[in-house]
């Protein structure tokens, strides 16, 4: 496609987007499906106006997939609100960790066994599908920084976290394939990409949210200066929490996450400090005046929701983007006998990875049997798939990873997005619709 077709079509896209969101948001399907759909309409099962080739065009769709991801993260972690010492916290930690590890070894066992691919090869698929996703899980997700809800808490932290804690399976798998360093006895593996990627990417987020968020704080409350342009704010933030982790061999993922966490603690401690209520801390989140960005008690608040504004208005463009881009890289040449892994991953692998990873917990049945039944594949997984392209998965091996991640990916969005409504209004407690227009009252 030329570049006047291709920004008519961007164009088109956004606009119908916009005139039919009051219609998007009343539909018992989720925005995501048809996002799919119009893609696959642009591709080459309608129009081919939009022919994005997976292999071809990986570098360039690393880079798009990328930004999305460090956006929703960012936003989902100026949305979790609860200190780091909840109990909530441990259950979206085992969800992150141990279901996630559950989840990758499983996923690349049932390759390996079902295709007899190499182990490195079944690696690299679990990992690409193991992350639940940030951004396609918006229906499930925490509906703003109140939300107390905790299954919606434990998807949104899964579901942030783990983009970043399976990033350590993926490079074992691409080091059994001899494209990354491993060490003898994987202790560079265990080291530098398990041990110090991890805990330097949190504790570099951290550091820059606290500082950054302290320090415009004290230039608006004290000198009355760095006021407005907090869209800059968020994105400089970003790049800068994702771009030192990178540079230092840890996780942008987790980083960029844990800047967006950090940044709201710095809101509600200061809030706490003041004795704020929680119902004071939403009205004055609410405010639009320029006097709020400067005054003593209002400041962290206003700075807080003026960020998170800003960023999920840019994490809906990058859904509609990256999805319409799935749909148009659907081929339907091996896209229906992939498929199988999906319903595997999704039905049996998913289930077996919550119940081992909420053994023992506190969480109930219900939350349980909806926590296995949201792990929503999407984006992190087509930024995963992406990375493993450009750096080593061989043509022989790249059809069958392209096509096993696409059909996944679909999958789960015409399967979650159908089922997420329903489901989560009979019974995973308040709606999210309900839980949103709580931050208005």
């Amino acid at each position: 496609m030329n570049s006047p077709v291709w920004f008519m079509v961007a164009g088109a896209l956004f606009i119908s987007v916009a005139l039919a969101s009051s219609f998007i948001a009343r539909a018992p399907l989720t925005p995501a499906i048809l996002y799919l759909g119009i893609g696959a309409l642009l591709g080459p099962w309608g129009t081919r106006l939009i022919l994005a080739d997976p292999v071809e065009h990986a570098s360039v769709l690393e880079r798009l997939t990328e930004v999305a991801v460090i956006v929703s993260l960012f936003t989902a972690g100026l949305k979790l609100r609860i200190p780091l010492t909840d109990a909530r916290w441990l259950l979206t930690l085992r969800l992150a960790v141990v279901s996630m590890t559950v989840t990758v070894l499983l996923v690349a066992g049932v390759v390996v066994l079902a295709l007899g691919v190499p182990w490195g090869v079944g690696l690299v698929v679990g990992a690409i599908l193991a992350p639940t996703d940030p951004v396609l899980a918006s229906d499930v997700q925490v509906a703003h920084p109140f939300d107390q809800n905790r299954l919606r808490f434990g998807l949104t932290g899964e579901a942030s976290l783990n983009d970043g804690t399976a990033f350590p399976f993926l490079l074992l798998g691409l080091g059994l394939l001899g494209h990354h360093e491993l060490g003898a006895g994987l202790w560079h593996w265990i080291a530098v990409d398990v041990l110090w990627a991890s805990a330097a990417g949190l504790g570099i987020g951290g550091l820059m949210g606290t500082a950054i968020g302290t320090l415009v704080l004290y230039l608006r409350r004290r000198h009355r200066e760095a006021i407005g342009l907090d869209d800059f704010l968020a994105l400089g933030l970003i790049a800068m929490a994702y771009g030192l982790a990178v540079a230092c061999h840890a996780y942008g993922f987790l980083s960029v996450f844990a800047a967006g966490l950090a940044l709201r603690r710095v809101e509600r401690v200061s809030s706490e400090r003041d004795r704020l209520s929680v119902r004071r801390v939403r009205a004055l989140a609410n405010t639009s005046n320029e006097e709020a960005a400067v005054d003593e008690v209002i400041a962290p608040a206003f700075m807080a929701q003026a960020l998170l504004s800003f960023n999920e208005q840019l994490e809906r463009v990058g859904e509609v983007a990256i999805v319409v881009l799935v749909g148009a890289m659907l081929n339907s040449a091996g896209l229906w006998t992939s498929a199988w892994l999906a319903w595997i991953l999704l039905v049996l692998i998913r289930p077996v990875s919550v119940a081992v990873g909420l053994a023992g917990s506190d969480s109930t049945v219900r939350e349980r049997a909806l926590m296995a039944w949201f792990g929503i594949r999407g984006i992190g997984s087509m930024y995963y798939l992406m990375f493993a392209l450009t750096h080593g998965v061989s043509a022989a091996d790249a059809p069958v990873v392209v096509q096993l991640t696409l059909a996944t990916v679909a999958s789960s969005i015409v399967i979650h997005g159908i089922t997420v409504t329903p489901l989560m209004k009979r019974w995973g407690g308040e709606p999210v619709a309900t839980a949103a227009r709580a931050l208005r009252s």
